[in-house]
């Protein structure tokens, strides 16, 4: 069988951008460079979000499993599902945890072990797709042994929300494109959702690459750049998983793209995704009564996914050497 033939059709494609964009000649070259990777990443993307859709409309369809089994083994389940990436869980977990249906352990769990929109990102670049595993290898562990620790260790009662009653088990939550998480979606979803999440995934990674690109080129090289960024300071984890905290999917965007220009540390990519509990921290931040529990798992947050990300940069206790021995350089 001849691959050359039959990858033929997707080299043409993915030579497109550069073939239309750098003849451009009153285009600055970071903002072609810009424009051609974020077009290659294109195809890339709306693949993954078809597949994650697909995976939502499953999930929606066995909520009630999804919550029984949140209930029953908590961190364990709840890290697994969020692991998957997409930011419906984290939205669903908030909403539960609110309603004190589920544990604080468990609700950091789903906080620690959700990545977003990074996966997506760093798949649709095949050079980069090995990271893959050791991303959502270390989230979910450390998500499993903090939501068990917290819920062991730190019994503080959350108050109560006011009263439940039937409706109010039922969960009507928005997704990152605006789309009802809980309701059983129709056919065109299926395709609608996806291209609307590439678009908006696109538009994210096309500025922060032309802001990276222009920041580059007065910094003058990566190195540089990276040094501006605090590049192997302690600090770097700290401020990683502050950024993160941010509730918008578009900061793991942010943060994916600054580890793949050699900006930030892998520790430092790690700490911010853990801290990234998108669009479920802006549920808690506004639908938890209890504003001392809300600061503290805040504050949960922040702590572990330092500290995680000072362990991997600094390769304390040769935790690196773990996937070394896989052949995966982090």
């Amino acid at each position: 069988m001849n691959f050359d033939v039959i990858l033929s059709p997707f080299k043409f494609i993915f030579s497109l951008p550069e073939y239309i964009i750098e003849p451009i000649t009153f285009l600055p070259d970071f903002l072609k460079d810009a424009l051609i990777d974020s077009l290659n990443l294109l195809p890339f993307l709306f693949l993954m979000f078809v597949f994650i859709e697909w995976i939502e409309i499953y999930f929606t369809k066995k909520k009630h499993l999804f919550v029984f089994f949140m209930k029953k083994i908590g961190p364990l389940f709840g890290s697994l599902f969020a692991s998957i990436p997409q930011c419906g869980f984290s939205v669903i977990a908030s909403t539960l945890y609110t309603r004190r249906i589920l544990s604080r352990g468990t609700l950091l769990s789903v906080y620690l072990a959700t990545s977003d929109e990074a996966i997506p990102i760093i798949i649709s670049e095949p050079a980069k797709a090995y990271l893959v595993l050791p991303i959502i290898v270390i989230k979910v562990l450390v998500a499993i042994t903090a939501g068990y620790l917290v819920d062991l260790l730190f019994n503080y009662k959350a108050n109560e929300p006011a009263q439940l009653n039937k409706a109010d088990v039922q969960l009507h939550e928005k997704g990152c494109c605006h789309h009802d998480i809980a309701e059983t979606p129709n056919a065109k979803d299926l395709w609608i959702h996806p291209i609307k999440h590439t678009l908006n995934i696109f538009a994210f990674i096309l500025i922060v690459s032309i802001v990276l690109g222009y920041v580059l080129s007065i910094a003058g090289t990566e190195e540089n750049l990276a040094k501006y960024c605090l590049i192997n300071s302690p600090l770097q984890p700290f401020f990683a998983s502050i950024l993160g905290l941010i509730p918008n999917c578009a900061i793991s965007v942010v943060l994916t793209l600054l580890y793949l220009k050699h900006t930030i540390s892998f520790g430092s990519l790690i700490a911010g995704l853990s801290s990234a509990g998108g669009l479920g921290l802006l549920i808690l931040l506004t639908r938890n009564n209890d504003k001392k529990d809300t600061a503290i798992i805040i504050a949960f947050l922040v702590v572990i996914s330092s500290l995680i990300g000072i362990v991997i940069q600094n390769n304390i206790f040769n935790i690196n050497h773990i996937f070394t021995i896989l052949g995966i350089n982090v």
